[in-house]
């Protein structure tokens, strides 16, 4: 290497001074800082959380251990789970200060860059179509197009307003004499 190459203010050093680093794919950004030692080791205390509410054949390789915080680090899995290409099973650890026991604080499932999600919801009244609205007019083709319906009477609707269901002298008992069947079914 040349003495000029390595002083600062040439175009190589400052292109890479602008360039951010490269992460890694379908990890999400997290907060930056070094994770503490004891729990990024703890990968294994990690998997078994992760095992408690997935099976095993779901849970892929352990991508990253990324600090939250003093003493709060996130173990991020590769998820096999059929549907969830290139979602990532997470488990939040912690522990006391000066202590040496973990603590699962959260466990889930999380969308990466590469994860198929569902578009964003739009309420019903702005997904709704102009010709939604429209008023169908009904074919003159259509079976049972041109065919007036009778209203029928409603109870606790005004009898004048309801049409009748039979004009005198057409329905079956319109006799002037009362019809006795004497309690016989079918007499």
């Amino acid at each position: 290497m040349s003495p000029q190459s390595e002083q600062p203010g040439t175009p190589v050093q400052e292109q890479a001074a602008k360039t951010p680093p490269k992460r890694k794919a379908g990890v999400p950004v997290w907060r930056t800082g070094k994770p503490d030692a004891f729990l990024a080791a703890a990968v294994e205390t990690a998997r078994a959380a992760v095992e408690g509410i997935t099976p095993a054949a779901t849970i892929g390789a352990h991508l990253a251990a990324k600090s939250e915080g003093d003493r709060l680090v996130t173990h991020l899995f590769e998820s096999r789970l059929p549907g969830y290409a290139g979602w990532q099973w997470y488990a939040v650890l912690t522990r006391n200060s000066r202590s040496k026991v973990v603590t699962v604080n959260e466990l889930g499932l999380l969308p990466s860059e590469d994860s198929i999600l569902a578009p964003e919801w739009v309420p019903w009244a702005e997904r709704v179509r102009p010709e939604d609205e429209q008023q169908q007019e009904p074919d003159e083709d259509a079976p049972g197009a041109g065919v007036a319906v009778e209203p029928v009477a409603v109870e606790g609707e005004p009898a004048e307003e309801a049409a009748p269901a039979f004009e005198a002298g057409d329905g079956p008992h319109d006799d002037d004499e009362p019809q006795d069947d004497g309690g016989q079914p079918g007499a």
